[in-house]
């Protein structure tokens, strides 16, 4: 019996284990559709979840990638659904994910006649693709197919397959084995990439040489945190992670020193002002201005990808390599340090760190302090539970008042720092571990700019997951918070009502509306009580704090350039100025409350 072209494609998807597409659809990819639908008659299908909007489908690809180390696949008709793509396919080209995404087209007949909804898909997709190409023939998808999720996989990368409306519909047909034509198969098996042992060695030289050994990972240490902590403990050395290894080591390790850069810790800051030696491991940070100054430390790195290595620290070994696999072979030539002295040093910092973060939680503010809201939301999580962050002045709390656990998982947007991507991640979690807990954690612009729609996907799809709870964490402070800050800190300007007030959204009572749990917590001393009700809830909660939008995201370090920049701002007439200056010198003074 013969098949489409499309019933071909998914017939192939399924072959390279593809179990879930996040999508939105469209007459130029109804082929497609159609084929799901028929595979899914059959028991033989795809499960097919449909978002509110394409850039949604996807971050959810991207997050189910992050939380799975599976590839993710999204879908869209062509034209303005294919362009909606873009952010979310940015956003996993940039955190180094690998994603298929799957587009529709005009006609190829039709192509080059300026027709509706065609557009020059491959050269817009051009650049976030490791991998573009729009089927010109059915005989070409089978290694369309096989190459884009080979190369997304090999290369952590984006593909894009894009495939005209009437190909879709043809009758599909094997390649020939005749000139012209090309016999493609599937299948990947990741390798196992080791540096040779020279550079192992002069690696080790470098490491050894050194009396106070900073470490630095990020998500390109997952699967190595037992190496880490070998590496960190015979090194004596303090790990600092970046914000996309967050949850690569708990945070309960005494020398793991936290976050790094402006939304990292004391710790973090003072190791890397005063280290010897810097091992880099899986990580892109890009802010260098919180490394060791060009000349001061030794340095070594370990990346995957060797277009990462020296790129933000000049290293005097670049190993290029899996980050398990290296250390491991690497850790047998390191010397045990009898000198704990500075490893014992960080640990103390660390210890006073929390203090001093617990402290901040607690300050007074009007009315609650969004500090407060995730550190007593981090005690209280469940051993397996997923936190996402949205990009903005949450994303500092995340980085900082979430104390991350053994077993759970946590990530944002890292390298592109989109706005959005909270809730979508946190439905693709929901998804891909519908037996844990998620919570997202988003500002009120985020949510405005596209998050409340998706509560409308969380509504269609949450009785089917195992555990039912996801709460959807809400800082309703009417305010563009991160950017109202980078102005009074970073421009010397006041905070400029006309770009960063918000509407005053009832947020609790739209998911009510939808049929989920709304919360609202305008009291600080509610919100123990609250997210033990919320943990408990039987279903998704949507939990709204009114948080004062004046208490001051601070940097680990506070250089004069900064403070006269911020007095400036005050100065020029801020409306907030005098609640600024006392929500900020209670954070820096204030000690914690009784309770």
């Amino acid at each position: 019996m013969s098949m489409k072209t499309s019933d071909f494609f998914v017939q192939r998807l399924k072959e390279w284990g593809v179990t879930r597409i996040y999508g939105y659809p469209g007459d130029g990819i109804n082929g497609v559709l159609g084929a799901i639908q028929r595979a899914n008659e059959k028991g033989k299908g795809i499960e097919f979840i449909q978002v509110r909007h394409e850039e949604m489908a996807a971050f959810m690809a991207a997050g189910h990638a992050k939380f799975t180390g599976e590839l993710g696949v999204c879908l869209s008709t062509g034209g303005p659904g294919a362009t909606h793509l873009l952010t979310g396919l940015y956003d996993a080209k940039m955190d180094h994910v690998p994603v298929l995404a799957i587009a529709g087209q005009a006609e190829a007949t039709a192509r080059g006649a300026s027709y509706q909804q065609e557009m020059n898909l491959d050269r817009v997709f051009s650049d976030v693709a490791n991998f573009v190409q729009e089927a010109a023939s059915s005989a070409q998808v089978r290694h369309l197919i096989d190459r884009g999720v080979r190369i997304a996989k090999a290369q952590n990368g984006v593909a894009v397959v894009i495939i005209p409306k009437d190909i879709q519909d043809e009758e599909w047909l094997a390649p020939p084995h005749l000139h012209g034509f090309t016999h493609s198969g599937s299948g990947y098996q990741r390798p196992k990439v080791i540096p040779y042992d020279a550079d192992l060695q002069r690696a080790a030289a470098v490491l050894n040489a050194g009396k106070k050994v900073a470490i630095l990972i990020g998500s390109g240490a997952r699967g190595a945190a037992v190496e880490i902590v070998q590496a960190a403990n015979v090194l004596g050395a303090g790990v600092a992670k970046a914000l996309l290894g967050k949850d690569v080591l708990p945070d309960d390790a005494p020398f793991v020193t936290g976050s790094i850069g402006l939304l990292g810790t004391k710790p973090s800051w003072e190791m890397m002002q005063h280290c010897d030696t810097l091992l880099m491991v899986g990580s892109g940070f890009p802010w260098t201005e919180f490394l060791p100054k060009e000349g001061q430390a030794r340095a070594v790195q370990i990346d995957i990808d060797p277009a990462m290595l020296g790129l933000r620290y000049p290293c005097e070994v670049n190993l290029h390599g899996d980050a398990a696999e290296t250390l491991r072979a690497l850790l047998p030539l390191l010397s045990h340090k009898e000198d704990r002295k500075w490893q014992e040093s960080i640990a103390l910092q660390v210890q006073e760190w929390w203090k001093q973060i617990e402290e901040r939680a607690f300050a007074a503010a009007n009315p609650v302090n969004p500090q407060r809201v995730v550190w007593e939301m981090s005690s209280q999580l469940p051993d397996n539970t997923i936190v996402t962050s949205d990009s903005g002045s949450c994303a500092n709390w995340f980085a900082r008042d979430y104390r991350v656990r053994q077993g759970q998982r946590a990530t944002l947007s890292g390298g592109l720092a989109c706005m959005g991507a909270a809730v979508p991640y946190a439905i693709a979690a929901k998804f891909a571990h519908p037996e844990r807990p998620v919570v997202a954690l988003v500002g009120d612009g985020a949510m405005q700019m596209n998050n409340m729609a998706e509560l409308i996907t969380i509504q269609k799809y949450w009785q089917q997951w195992a555990d039912k709870r996801l709460i959807i964490c809400v800082f309703n402070n009417q305010d563009l918070n991160q950017v109202t800050w980078e102005q009074r800190v970073m421009e010397g300007n006041p905070r400029f009502e006309a770009t960063q007030q918000l509407p005053d959204v009832k947020y609790a009572e739209f998911a009510e509306s939808l049929g989920l749990r709304g919360i609202y917590v305008d009291d600080p001393e509610q919100l123990t009580s609250t997210w033990q009700h919320a943990l408990s809830a039987d279903r998704p909660v949507l939990l709204e704090v009114k948080t004062d939008p004046e208490v001051a995201p601070l940097p680990p370090h506070i250089t004069f350039k900064q403070a006269k920049a911020f007095m400036s701002s005050m100065a020029k007439g801020d409306r907030g100025a005098s609640q600024v200056i006392r929500d900020t010198a209670s954070q820096l003074f204030s000690k914690k409350r009784d309770q």
